[in-house]
């Protein structure tokens, strides 16, 4: 089924005036339940569940956009309503860990069970976004709910099927070059909280991945790797030679070009955490035709399937 499916132009706002995420997610319920009984029913409950599930993690996606949502027990229906605000406003991106000045709202509410169809919508609006920027800044600019109603439906976004990879991957995860400096990659790792980044070449072409371990081994003593035992050693400054060529060294001969798990878009989220599980990754990243389109982390399974 296609997502304009799911929309009704009637739930769909280009004239929210407000300052918080709250206040947008609160008009945008007070305005359905003035037309449907099953929201007024159960709009504190819903808000209540947005909310809670805002303040664990921001909602905010980067590009402009927030999904606020939640799983409501009780609520039997699958409601999405999407809003345009006159004033930008700035949340947290989450997975970047900077702000972002959100333009389009989309909220969505669904009983318990439906986290399938939930994190199907979210992924479906992400691709959108980041395939057809161009659309995104329409739907940005459009005054009339109409227009915003058409240009999805023009989309013809897909979201039924199976969970796959590229529906919980990171497409905002920016992969680094064999050319960058061991600094630039230190302060990435620390700044997004990860333990690894893939590395590309020309055309985005996928190369392998560079994580903490190669960087802590790049300040190691070359003799050391064939100790058994280093309590004994007595260095003068620890780590000296990362310390001294930090800004010049690259990863080009760092990274790790084995032992690197990859998937193409299309492998289901029960392989994924089979492979997850089995081989003991904490990522990996999807890849087809040997082009990098983004990385999955254990965080994604649980955050986008389990904990959506």
């Amino acid at each position: 089924m296609k997502l304009s499916s799911y929309l009704d132009p009637a739930f769909i706002y280009t004239d929210i005036e407000a300052e918080t995420k709250e206040e947008v997610v609160r008009e945008i319920l007070n305005r359905i339940s003035a037309r449907d009984r099953g929201v007024a029913r159960m709009k504190d409950t819903i808000l209540k569940g947005i909310m809670t599930r805002e303040e664990e993690i921001s909602t905010c996606m980067g590009m402009g956009i927030a999904i606020p949502h939640a799983r409501i027990d009780g609520f039997d229906d699958f409601l999405i309503s999407i809003a345009t605000v006159k004033n930008p406003i700035s949340c947290q991106v989450a997975s970047l860990n900077q702000a972002d000045e959100v333009k389009v709202f989309i909220l969505i509410a669904s009983e318990v069970l439906k986290n399938k169809r939930m994190l199907k919508v979210m992924s479906g609006i992400m691709k959108m976004a980041t395939k057809t920027p161009e659309v995104l800044e329409e739907i940005k600019k459009a005054t009339d709910p109409g227009k915003i109603f058409q240009l999805i439906k023009k989309k013809d976004i897909e979201i039924d099927g199976k969970i796959t990879a590229e529906d919980v991957l990171s497409p905002d995860l920016h992969p680094v070059l064999p050319s960058d400096t061991l600094e630039e990659v230190a302060k990435r790792l620390i700044v997004e909280g990860r333990a690894g980044l893939p590395v590309v070449g020309e055309n985005g072409r996928f190369l392998g991945e560079i994580t903490e371990r190669e960087l802590i081994e790049f300040g190691m003593p070359k003799y050391t790797s064939v100790m058994q035992d280093l309590s004994f050693l007595t260095v003068g400054e620890p780590f000296e030679e990362y310390l001294v060529n930090e800004k010049t060294a690259t990863i080009e001969d760092l990274y790790r070009r084995k032992d690197v798990l990859i998937v193409d878009r299309r492998e289901s989220i029960m392989e994924i955490c089979f492979l997850m599980v089995n081989k003991g990754k904490t990522r990996l990243y999807v890849v087809e035709n040997g082009h990098y389109f983004g990385m999955i982390q254990r965080s994604d399974i649980i955050k986008k399937v389990l904990h959506i």
